[in-house]
């Protein structure tokens, strides 16, 4: 039943009563909006794309600036998120308040100027610095654009917003990496970072002059709008607020226990084909490019339509559908780090990218559910923090160190057992989800009940 400011049982839709419905609708308008996710899941597939192409060059780089693997998985995983992490909280802060398009477009294009700049690194130093500065700028993506689609979708359209804005790894990894993996195949790993490096400068100007800042609150019931003189919030007391809640507590866990396999994943396994099957560079991108794309597309897309048909019915199912997905990722990677046979491990593989990011869309919808509205962008850059902090900076180097630890007894073969890790951490991430289900509708009620004082003019 709908009425005024109510929340579902299950915290995640805040839908609005019949007399506000025309206040409530999309906030730019359905094409306007649609256009606008659009946008952001184009560049965030190129954020995708920027990071994952050093885990693409690793064995050319390996051979010819003679690089340990721990040396390695420092550089893709602790050089990048470093900066990364450091950046995307007070990024998010100030889309709180400034122009959130803004703050995209110049974050888009200094990271584009970033990745064509590790194609001319010439030592460990200059590709440690051309990482360390594309953290920088792609902390300005993620958190700012989960802020926009907010306010370009009205609450019950927004996990299927988010799952389509999810799709952007599957876009990157489907259409964009096999190019990739053939450029760096014949004109060497140095021209696939400057041939994905120089679309993006393009691309950040056309969004700059294309796409309208939506109005903050624009798709939210009238009653949960922020009133002008409380349109912002302090930065420490929205914090406090957060970490009351334990439904967010438990999503930060569930996001960081993913992002450690979603990151040490995409760095190693290229080299993982390399060692342990003898497939080329082409070959591995064109490989696993459109099987993790086409497959990562059809999970998100798939999970998202379904979770919004049992949500409506049941809301536990918002959050059990994603838990259970990340559950089963556990033994599909397993499957694919220890079989020979080429069908059994491409099909693990096939199976692990339909489930992987099936939990993005709910989890995003999930935070925005659980935050004030003035402190959306923030909620999602802390989330972000811990997934790129302690996951993909702890991902690609636990991986590294174990390679290199296991390597005298093991040989090329020690890559099987360090990506066991993987699996592990997908079924932590999932009991961490499925604890957030228990807990977000109360916390939810609790943030709505909480909304007359801390708006109140």
């Amino acid at each position: 039943m709908r009425n005024s400011g109510a929340v579902d049982a299950g915290g995640l839709a805040l839908a609005p009563a019949p007399r506000e419905e025309k206040a409530a609708q999309d906030g730019a308008g359905l094409l306007p909006a649609a256009y606008g996710l659009g946008f952001l899941t184009l560049i965030s597939s190129f954020n995708y794309l920027d990071r994952s192409l050093l885990g693409l060059a690793l064995p050319q780089i390996k051979v010819e600036m003679q690089l340990s693997d721990t040396v390695l998985g420092l550089v893709s995983g602790l050089a990048f998120v470093l900066f990364y992490s450091i950046m995307s909280v007070p990024i998010a802060w100030a889309a709180d308040r400034w122009s959130r398009r803004n703050i995209i477009a110049a974050g888009f294009a200094f990271w584009s100027l970033m990745t064509i700049a590790t194609g001319w690194a010439a030592n460990l130093w200059q590709l440690t610095v051309a990482r360390f500065l594309m953290g920088a700028g792609e902390a300005c993506g993620i958190a700012p654009s989960n802020s926009i689609i907010a306010d370009l979708f009205r609450a019950e359209r927004r996990p299927l917003a988010y799952s389509i804005f999810a799709t952007a790894a599957s876009i990157s990894s489907m259409l964009f990496f096999p190019i990739a993996g053939w450029v760096g195949q014949h004109h060497g790993w140095r021209q696939m970072f400057v041939v994905a490096g120089v679309p993006g400068l393009v691309l950040a100007l056309l969004f700059l002059f294309t796409v309208r800042e939506p109005r903050r609150g624009a798709s939210d019931p009238v009653a949960a709008r922020p009133k002008p003189l409380a349109a912002q919030v302090p930065f420490w007391e929205g914090v406090r607020c957060l970490l009351r809640s334990r439904a967010y507590l438990c999503l930060l866990a569930g996001a960081t226990m993913m992002g450690l396999n979603i990151f040490a994943s995409s760095v190693w396994t290229p080299t993982f084909l390399s060692r342990t099957h003898q497939l080329p560079l082409a070959q591995i991108a064109a490989t696993i490019g459109p099987i993790r794309g086409i497959c990562g597309v059809a999970g998100v897309l798939l999970g998202g339509l379904v979770i919004d048909r049992l949500g409506r019915r049941a809301p536990h199912w918002r959050m059990t559908i994603p838990a259970v997905a990340c559950m089963l990722v556990a033994p599909a990677e397993v499957v694919f780090a220890l079989a020979d046979d080429r069908a059994m491990w491409l099909g693990a593989y096939a199976v692990s990218g339909f489930l992987l990011l099936i939990h993005q869309g709910p989890v995003f919808a999930g935070v925005v559910a659980v935050a004030d509205i003035r402190v959306r962008a923030v909620a999602t850059s802390i989330l972000l923090f811990c997934s790129a902090m302690f996951g993909q900076a702890a991902g690609p180097l636990l991986v590294g160190i174990l390679n290199d630890v296991l390597e005298p007894t093991q040989g090329a073969q020690s890559i099987r057992y360090s990506m066991l890790i993987i699996a592990v951490t997908a079924l932590l991430g999932g009991l961490a989800f499925a604890l957030a289900g228990r807990f977000i509708g109360a916390d939810t009620k609790t943030l709505s009940a909480r909304r007359p004082a801390s708006m109140a003019s």
